[in-house]
């Protein structure tokens, strides 16, 4: 098994006033989760009655939804805790492929940074079908452009041409990709500088590693800003993106 050098951070619920400072500081470093959020904001208020979370996590999206005209239902594998890193005891447990409700029963869902993560997607997706009702509309997100993660459990990178294919029997299909290769680039040089900040324990290679940090760290500032720019003009080129977002109707 391969030993993972930078483990991602969980994602957490902007609840308290310490996971909120977390999490406004994660939407300006982190663009993978910037993109997705922005795509979540727009789609979540608008959804109505029960809502399937899947592969929830700790439910770092569920205030997005508007609780008096949604019923919110979380599942996630019961191993979540020890694989991710995630904590969260409102949710439903289920075996990663089986989603233990009846057919027709949901009226949306939520399915962000997953896919990825599935050994049989086919059948994944052939149970968000089954159990969302006719007319039912959903969003999924997956990553193009991210390092091998959460590792072993990590199995897939899909194109829109695969996407496509996946979600075929589903009446409406939209991919939008996220960010673009100038946005690629930036999050890459993000995840080098903070991987880099991992120190070694001897103190001489630890002093070196700060001052170069420190020298660094203008241009580290100036790449976050190009980042945010290359999202806010669309610059790049959407060949080459951080991931995609699927929209998606029964």
């Amino acid at each position: 098994m391969t030993q993972e050098g930078f483990k991602p951070i969980s994602n957490t619920p902007p609840d308290t006033l310490l996971n909120k400072l977390k999490f406004q500081f994660r939407l300006v470093l982190d663009f993978q989760t910037i993109t997705v959020y922005r795509h979540l904001q727009e789609f979540l208020p608008k959804m109505k009655g029960k809502v399937l979370d899947i592969g929830c996590g700790q439910s770092p999206y569920k205030h997005l939804l508007t609780s008096q005209t949604t019923q919110y239902y979380g599942v996630d594998i019961e191993e979540a805790n020890q694989r991710f890193d995630y904590k969260n005891s409102r949710i439903i447990h289920f075996d990663g492929q089986n989603i233990p409700f009846n057919d027709s029963f949901m009226d949306g869902f939520i399915c962000t940074e997953v896919l990825e993560h599935i050994q049989e997607p086919e059948k994944f997706i052939a149970e968000i079908y089954r159990v969302l009702k006719l007319g039912g509309i959903g969003i999924v997100t997956v990553p193009w452009s991210a390092r091998y993660h959460y590792i072993p459990y990590d199995y897939y990178r899909y194109t829109p041409s695969t996407l496509n294919r996946l979600f075929q029997d589903f009446s409406s299909i939209k991919i939008i990709p996220r960010g673009a290769d100038i946005t690629v680039i930036v999050s890459k040089i993000i995840v080098v500088y903070f991987r880099d900040l991992q120190s070694p324990k001897k103190f001489i290679p630890w002093l070196l590693k700060f001052l170069l940090d420190l020298v660094l760290c203008p241009f580290f500032v100036v790449a976050i800003l190009i980042g945010h720019l290359s999202l806010a003009f669309r610059l790049g080129s959407k060949d080459d993106p951080l991931g995609y977002t699927i929209f998606l109707q029964k």
